[in-house]
């Protein structure tokens, strides 16, 4: 379902610099200095939608520092709606496509990737667009620290198998896996607004955690 227009998201977005960071790639290798306190370990959440994730995340966990990367303006003045009404000095905001993140993230200076239902581009022609795709990994653990983690969430079955076997490949160590979180006994989850919808449908939800070698 495409977002519905807002013709009023641009002008409101270029109104608050300070939660939607403008011209992201003059960031690269110092975005400890976007947050109050800027020793703080830097997560990173691709794809925030609506922000209800990467929101409660940032209250939950005021000793991380949390970037939300949403490319959409109609979705992603919902978050930064949320943070006006409510402000966190640990949570910015992009709105970027994750395809290039090498030029807006240096090496190393990332702690952790969040990948929360991802669109699965089911078809075999599309695989190169999956974030999961063996590209992006390069990515990803570029960016990332040496103990550096990347988190999944995924209601597709499909997806979730070709990621698994995707993170296998490239020799990713999978620290943690549940097939049906909700029914697992992982602490401390945290939902997205899909993963809502998702629950009270009784779906199941896939989740792992890796680390790259």
């Amino acid at each position: 379902m495409r977002p519905r227009y807002k013709p009023w998201a641009k002008d409101f977005i270029a109104r608050h610099p300070e939660v939607i960071i403008p011209n992201a790639h003059e960031k690269r290798g110092m975005w400890h200095t976007s947050f109050a306190q800027p020793d703080l370990p830097l997560h990173i959440e691709i794809g925030s939608g609506k922000g209800k994730f990467i929101f409660e995340m940032a209250q939950r966990h005021p000793d991380v520092n949390f970037i939300g990367i949403e490319r959409d303006e109609n979705i992603i003045v919902s978050i930064l709606q949320k943070i006006i009404q409510q402000p966190l000095d640990n949570l910015r905001l992009l709105q970027v496509d994750a395809n290039d993140l090498l030029s807006i993230f240096a090496p190393n200076e990332v702690d952790r990737f969040y990948l929360n239902f991802s669109d699965p581009w089911p078809k075999n022609r599309h695989e190169k667009r999956r974030l999961t795709y063996r590209a992006f990994l390069d990515q990803y653990k570029t960016i990332l620290k040496p103990s550096g983690e990347l988190h999944m969430k995924t209601d597709n079955q499909g997806l979730f198998e070709y990621s698994l076997e995707s993170f296998s490949r490239y020799g990713m160590i999978i620290k943690n896996i549940s097939l049906d979180l909700h029914q697992s006994n992982f602490p401390d989850n945290v939902t997205t607004e899909y993963e809502e919808k998702f629950k009270a449908k009784g779906q199941r939800i896939y989740h792992c955690q890796t680390l790259f070698r």
